[in-house]
């Protein structure tokens, strides 16, 4: 019997009707995998070096020079002194725990929702949430003045009957940000293994096949693999997602439960986990964007990603909109006269530059984005992100910094200047960070191939043109 052809078209809902393509162009099947693999294979651009090398810099010379001059030295080396004892590295940590943010709800959240737009753009924002906890992770440990001793904030039963002490927030972040780095790993690289075995059958070289074959944990794509693979995806994403609500409520409760006037409000956890959403997604407009255009990925990383993401960041951005208006309210009604100059020291203070920085990147420029046109053009959108990720580190500089300037007695009022090494110390995470994330692109699988072909058409004709029999038959 001869084969029956299958018209596409007539497939194809009214053009009225259509949705914006995940994958546009229709690329075949064949052609997809030879286009996603050769970021692995082929020859290295010079555009990744010339951004390569000065990350590398900065990772392998600026950070391990500022941190051994810190730890040398002490913790005086920074700007940290009374009354403000918390300064450039608290403010970095929050930032980048928020910034890991956006990686887990892409992957699991909108997994679990069955948004496909999250595809194309959901192995590297996962990448990007492992590198930020990472870097996130490095603060608290240098922050504690003796590193040394940083094994004592884990639960570990030594000789001397010595156990952390459960009621410093301190514990609370090593518990939530070591939670969400183990999720956000394992999620990470179990959603690789397909593709590493793919480029494990690929690879050439001795040295490709051994590594990939490693790492690929003997895959072989059989259905016993695919059937485990998607109920470990499952599992994985439903345990992943209420760390998007809980390890920012965490970090935030280390201000809430201080009796210091701009901190003791109930506001902050859902106040900080919409602001670490924010900027998550600024993050990963900032590096979808360069990796769409010198990759030549407008095919996959579509105006139809952009849009969606640029509408999720809008509508974080109100809501960190109404958390700001809702302190300045608060502020009033209370009667307080600490919460009112608290606010008014904000506003007008010796700092007060900083807080209106943040509400011009926060909240006046991103209205812009409610404009569709505005939305869909790359190079603007590209420079919000930037603008957005600026307005959410002065955020926590307004919030960590300006709150402990002014204290209760007018005495102990201080102000704050940050060092050299606070600036290096910033600037090597920064590196470290884009050093790892240069190395992912280029060495591993930084498109999920495996679940972006099923995403074309052709993956859907059999089943919708030759649907299963029905039981019985």
């Amino acid at each position: 019997m001869a084969e029956s052809t299958i018209n596409l078209e007539s497939l194809a809902p009214p053009t009225e009707l259509r949705r914006a393509p995940v994958v546009e162009n229709n690329r075949g099947l064949g052609v997809l995998t030879d286009k996603l693999a050769a970021f692995a294979e082929g020859k290295i651009p010079c555009w990744w070096w010339m951004l390569f090398i000065p990350s590398a810099f900065c990772a392998t010379v600026v950070l391990p020079l500022a941190l051994i001059y810190k730890i040398s030295i002490g913790v005086g080396v920074w700007g940290n002194n009374h009354p403000v004892m918390w300064g450039l590295d608290i403010v970095s940590f929050i930032w980048w725990v928020g910034v890991a943010h956006a990686g887990t709800l892409i992957s699991a959240l909108l997994f679990l929702t069955r948004q496909h737009w999250r595809t194309t753009i959901g192995r590297a924002t996962e990448a990007m949430t492992v590198f930020s906890v990472m870097m996130a992770g490095l603060y608290p440990a240098i922050h504690v003045g003796r590193a040394w001793f940083d094994w004592f904030m884990f639960p570990v039963p030594t000789y001397e009957g010595m156990w952390p002490q459960f009621r410093s927030p301190l514990m609370w972040d090593v518990f939530a940000v070591s939670t969400y780095a183990t999720i956000s790993v394992v999620f990470w690289y179990i959603g690789m293994i397909p593709d590493l075995g793919t480029l494990r059958d690929r690879s050439t070289s001795k040295l490709g096949q051994f590594t990939y074959g490693l790492l690929a944990v003997g895959w072989r794509g059989s259905v016993r693999h695919w059937v485990r693979y998607e109920t470990a995806s499952l599992l994985l994403a439903g345990l992943a997602t209420p760390l998007v609500l809980s390890v920012h409520s965490v970090i935030s409760l280390d201000f809430s439960v201080a009796l210091m006037p701009g901190w003791h409000t109930t506001i902050f956890p859902p106040y900080f986990v919409a602001g670490a959403i924010y900027s998550g997604f600024a993050m990963v407009l900032t590096l979808a964007i360069p990796i769409r255009k010198f990759y030549h990925l407008e095919d996959l990383i579509t105006i139809r990603h952009i849009d969606n993401m640029a509408k999720v960041m809008l509508a974080t951005g109100l809501i960190v909109a109404y958390g700001y208006s809702t302190e300045i309210f608060m502020s009033w009604y209370s009667a307080s006269h600490w919460e009112y100059f608290m606010m008014w020291n904000r506003m007008f203070g010796p700092m007060g530059w900083s807080y209106w920085v943040l509400v011009s990147c926060n909240i006046a420029l991103p209205q812009l984005m409610w404009l569709r046109r505005f939305r869909v053009n790359v190079g603007l959108m590209f420079l919000m992100s930037i603008i957005v990720n600026t307005g959410m580190w002065f955020e926590r500089f307004v919030i960590v910094v300006t709150s402990m300037t002014r204290d209760y007695l007018p005495s102990s009022w201080g102000t704050y200047r940050a060092t050299r090494w606070d600036y290096a110390t910033f600037l090597g995470t920064l590196g470290l960070f884009t050093f790892l994330f240069f190395l992912f692109i280029r060495f591993l699988p930084m498109i999920p191939m495996s679940e972006l072909r099923l995403m074309l058409p052709q993956a859907k004709v059999r089943e919708r043109a030759e649907p299963l029999p029905e039981a019985g038959d």
